[in-house]
């Protein structure tokens, strides 16, 4: 499994933040949840059609975009 297979950007959908494919639910959101102290199960009971693969994925998403990420210290 690839974050790729879960997670989708679409300018038409949520000014084209990371979303869940097929739903209108931004990876931001599910990462939120999770720093709230929500569990995997907690959110597949809140979030119908939501799975643990999709988690996963949002995770996985967050993970490469820190990754990607560029640190440019400025000068002191």
């Amino acid at each position: 499994m690839t974050w790729q297979d879960h997670i989708e950007i679409n300018h038409e959908i949520l000014a084209g933040k990371p979303i869940i494919k097929g739903t209108r639910i931004a990876v931001e959101h599910i990462i939120d949840l999770l720093a709230g102290g929500w569990g995997f199960t907690e959110i597949i009971e809140n979030y119908p059609g939501i799975t643990m693969e999709d988690i996963r994925a949002c995770l996985s998403y967050a993970g490469a975009r820190l990754h990607a990420e560029k640190i440019c210290p400025l000068a002191s």
